[in-house]
């Protein structure tokens, strides 16, 4: 099967964009004139437009949406109001193989107790709406949208200027969310979200009116040398803020308990699916975490790399790894047993092909968060 194509598809193409396949779509990992590192540092410095129309998007609708997702999904809705974002995890129910594991992790919009928008991951969006949409109660219907939204990150320093030069709003706190029409009249939903660990925002817009949202952005930013990022720096910025990737730092084998992501569940409510068996290894303790190594030299950890500790037994697994290009050292995230005691300054080694490569346990972020 051919994968599917952004909205933005023909201007990557003609911006001379290096394609790959990401959860069935084919999408841009770099641009022609810059590459990764040059994406990234715009990101980091000034300001970068990335096309992510393939994350899904799908609406819970009718009586009590709100409260009905709240039922099913990991964090608690009701910390947060009508307008206002957040980030939570869709786990496997108690009774099922792999209880507490992850399907997906997503964001959830709340425009109000009957409305509920979702912005999941690629590969799992079709699994996250058809499981809502098996348990929905009469009433409440559950409606993909994935072709129908495109999605657009606007992210650094410098991005709110851009923002503004095209009528959009940008006074936002972080994860709220503002429905506001563009210069065209079409509605634009602003969310002060992001992925880069940058101040920075996500738009979501019909597909057909994408192209014209992006072609006014990159023109408004060019003052401030906006750069089209692809998703190849999307890696390398989120990696440095230690922000999980499903199938890697999260999976229905790796659970928000391992991946220290137990800050997105809502511990005090009656009901979420995969509470009984989350609640199980919270109070006894995950048998491995989610942990940053950095190397001190030229190596560079990759995922699926074993960790050694100094005797060289295996003591945990890399589960993404990379180059920094703000720090100019290999970073990775690495799974490590509880029982091997980690803590930061932990001289460990990963195993490159039978030769070990020392690195050093650190507690990311690996570099600090502008997000608020």
């Amino acid at each position: 099967m051919s994968p599917l194509t952004s909205p933005l598809h023909d201007r990557h193409l003609a911006a001379g964009a290096k394609l790959a396949d990401f959860g069935g779509w084919s999408m841009p990992i770099e641009y022609a004139g810059g590459g990764v590192i040059s994406e990234h540092t715009a990101v980091r410095e000034g300001v970068g437009l990335f096309d992510v129309s393939h994350l899904g998007t799908g609406t819970v609708r009718g009586p009590g949406a709100a409260a009905f997702v709240d039922s099913c999904l990991t964090n608690d809705l009701s910390r947060i109001g009508p307008g206002q974002a957040q980030y939570t995890l869709c786990c496997r129910p108690d009774g099922e193989e792999h209880a507490g594991g992850v399907v997906d992790d997503l964001i959830v919009y709340l425009h109000g107790p009957d409305d509920v928008l979702l912005v999941p991951n690629a590969a799992n969006a079709a699994e996250v709406l058809a499981r809502l949409a098996a348990a929905a109660p009469a009433g409440v219907t559950v409606t993909d949208r994935h072709t129908e939204v495109a999605v657009l990150a606007l992210q650094g320093p410098r991005s709110a200027e851009v923002l503004a030069a095209v009528g959009l709003p940008g006074e936002l706190d972080y994860m709220a969310f503002a429905d506001t029409p563009g210069r065209d009249g079409d509605e634009v939903t602003v969310c002060r979200t992001g992925y880069t660990g940058e101040h920075g925002y996500e738009l979501l817009v019909a597909a057909e009116r994408a192209g014209a949202l992006w072609d006014a952005l990159l023109a408004a930013g060019e003052p401030e040398q906006i750069r089209p990022c692809g998703l190849g720096s999307r890696d390398t910025l989120r990696t440095e803020m230690g922000y999980p990737l499903h199938g890697h730092e999260l999976s229905v084998d790796i659970s928000p308990v391992q991946a220290r992501a137990g800050w997105a569940v809502g511990w005090k409510k009656d009901a979420f699916w995969g509470r009984e068996a989350l609640t199980a290894e919270r109070t006894a303790g995950p048998v491995r975490q989610l942990w940053g190594l950095r190397a001190p030299g030229r190596g560079i950890p990759r995922p699926g790399m074993a960790v050694l500790d100094a005797d060289g037994a295996r003591v945990g697994e890399v589960t993404s790894g990379t180059f920094s290009p703000t720090l100019r050292a290999g970073i990775a995230l690495a799974l490590l047993d509880t029982a091997a005691e980690p803590t930061p300054g932990l001289e460990l080694a990963v195993d490159v092909r039978g030769r070990t490569s020392p690195v050093e346990v650190v507690k990311p972020p690996f570099v600090p968060s502008h997000v608020r």
